[in-house]
């Protein structure tokens, strides 16, 4: 019988040590981590725009000084321009949604007792599912937790600010200073991998900046006709609202679009005739012309990101992080598709193919 010495190493108890005391601080940190991640999508985003203009021959840092006055001018503009608007039709639409439920609860009772369902069952049933303040009061809980998530990250609507303000420096200085910071960053590993590293750079910032560049200007797109087809159908008076909220919550894969279409459907219930049908029918047209035409166009194949790691991606991203890590999480995901693609997936099927192909010629040989 062999005795097992187990030899501890001074390298170990360092790492034991080191360990948790560094998962301690990067839990301290999160909130700076949280802002870093926005930062590296932002530039991302950006740094397509950012070289296509350096190409006129400007320095790089006049480049992203111009990119960035250009994107916080528009921001600018379109609140000043569309925002009062906007708050005071999304405001009108919260005051009244009482009103909308209860429009929606009797409109279903009346159809209860016009197909002959007179069984008080069927009417508690839809009584309870549609209880205007059961239903009010879980939409306001809903969202005030998903912006606490968010703000708690940040410390509030302050913290949310100066984060969002400091998310953009960050961004700015990334894509002006790119070259030079992730030569730094990518020397920190040893040979072979700062090669392997290296060359991932250009695919991962072209998967996550396309990703978000897609998302935005579908969004925009979807936004804007929704808005324009609401006012034709007579939501005139919410069109505005209805449709930048659709346009928002489209930012989000897979829940987006339907939560978007909510609102106005309840709205639309309200006006009574085959309103609300046209309103169906609008949100299902401009679902399936995003599916099948702006997503494949603007978005296209380069993501290459597959339905359930979105899904798990804006789930896991909701629910630790709120609205924002619905919106930040995907992007990562679909980078980190490249990292494990490019450095694991398709060297392994290269070592088996060329494995296969070895045992092949020596059967041959044989």
């Amino acid at each position: 019988m062999t005795n097992k010495r187990i030899e501890i190493s001074l390298t170990n108890i360092v790492l034991l040590v080191i360990l948790p005391l560094l998962l301690i601080l990067l839990w301290q940190l999160r909130s700076l981590i949280v802002v870093l991640m926005i930062a590296v999508v932002i530039s991302a985003t950006l740094v397509p725009i950012v070289n296509t203009t350096q190409k006129v021959g400007m320095p790089r840092f006049l480049a992203v000084l111009i990119v960035y006055a250009g994107l916080i001018a528009t921001l600018t503009g379109f609140g000043l321009i569309v925002g009062p608007t906007v708050v005071e039709q999304i405001q009108r639409l919260i005051r009244k949604l009482p009103v909308y439920l209860e429009t929606l609860q009797s409109l279903l009772s009346d159809l209860i007792l016009r197909f002959g369902m007179r069984d008080t069952g069927a009417s508690n049933i839809i009584n309870q599912l549609l209880d205007v303040q059961g239903l009010t009061s879980w939409a306001i809980r809903s969202s005030q937790q998903l912006v606490v998530r968010s703000f708690s990250v940040t410390k509030g609507i302050i913290g949310s600010v100066l984060s969002a303000i400091l998310a953009l420096l960050l961004s700015a200085y990334m894509v002006s200073a790119s070259k030079q910071l992730l030569e730094d960053i990518i020397n920190l590993f040893p040979a072979p991998w700062n090669k392997r590293l290296a060359a991932q750079i250009k695919p991962v910032g072209k998967r996550m900046g396309g990703y978000i560049q897609g998302r935005i200007l579908v969004s925009a797109i979807l936004g804007i006709v929704i808005s324009v087809s609401l006012r034709f159908l007579g939501l005139s008076e919410l069109a505005l609202g209805l449709g930048v909220i659709a346009g928002f919550t489209n930012l989000i894969p897979f829940f987006g679009p339907v939560l978007g279409a909510i609102p106005a459907l309840i709205v639309a219930t309200s006006l009574g005739g085959l309103t609300v049908v046209w309103v169906l029918l609008l949100f299902v047209i401009v679902q399936n012309l995003e599916t099948y035409l702006l997503d494949p166009l603007l978005v296209g194949s380069s993501v290459k990101v597959p339905p359930l790691y979105q899904l798990l991606a804006v789930l896991g991203g909701a629910q630790v992080l709120g609205i924002i890590g619905a919106l930040i999480v995907p992007p990562w995901i679909a980078g980190l598709g490249v990292l494990l693609e490019n450095l694991y997936v398709k060297p392994k099927l290269i070592a088996e193919g060329h494995q296969d192909l070895d045992n092949q010629q020596l059967t041959i040989n044989n």
